[in-house]
């Protein structure tokens, strides 16, 4: 159970190679919530093949056929992320705190979450927030199951970067989350230990 001063919220969860849960093997995790009932995040490193941002805001009727080519590039190109594995169809918005709706939830000075279709309307017309990351599902846990995970040596504990939540080398996130802690990836183990 959680209290002030050990709630994770804000921080990232780094997979160790303990893990055992294939679904998370090599994951990133931003927490943004922690809490005695449990706790919940976005994996940050991992990204969808399908659909494309487009593909997903006209399956929402967000944007058109033709709305496409007036995105910026930037936001064509953007990824999809899998957050993880509950709600894999719902779709969730990590971004910069500039921008706020009455459903945002401030995580910390840097990350913000929201998760309804306005934001995404404020995206594809260019007025949404200058840093984003779009994720489709979330990673949970029930009271008690991540502090568990923890202490099996599943999971590494740091303080979040922004940078690193939004920046788009989805492939190098791991190793330099691992490297912030001043551990080398090729020196992780699946051993029982704590770093």
């Amino acid at each position: 159970m959680t209290d002030e001063t050990d709630n994770l919220e804000g921080q990232f969860l780094i997979a160790m190679p303990s893990m055992g849960d294939p679904r998370f093997e090599r994951t990133v995790i931003y927490l943004c919530a922690h809490s005695r009932d449990g706790a919940m995040g976005f994996v940050i490193n991992q990204v969808m093949e399908r659909p494309s941002l487009p593909d997903f805001m006209r399956q929402l009727s967000i944007i058109g056929e033709d709305e496409e080519d007036r995105m910026p590039d930037e936001l064509r190109r953007a990824p999809l992320h899998t957050g993880g594995p509950v709600e894999p169809g719902r779709g969730f918005v990590l971004h910069s705190p500039e921008f706020h709706l009455e459903t945002t939830v401030r995580i910390d000075d840097e990350v913000s979450l929201t998760a309804t279709l306005e934001i995404l309307r404020a995206i594809a017309t260019g007025r949404g927030p200058e840093r984003v990351m779009l994720a489709l599902g979330y990673s949970g846990w029930a009271s008690g199951q991540l502090e568990e995970e923890i202490a099996a040596n599943g999971w590494l504990t740091s303080p979040a970067d922004a940078a690193l939540v939004f920046d788009g080398a989805n492939e190098t996130k791991y190793e330099r989350a691992l490297r912030k802690l001043g551990i080398d990836p090729s020196l992780l183990s699946g051993e029982a230990g704590h770093a």
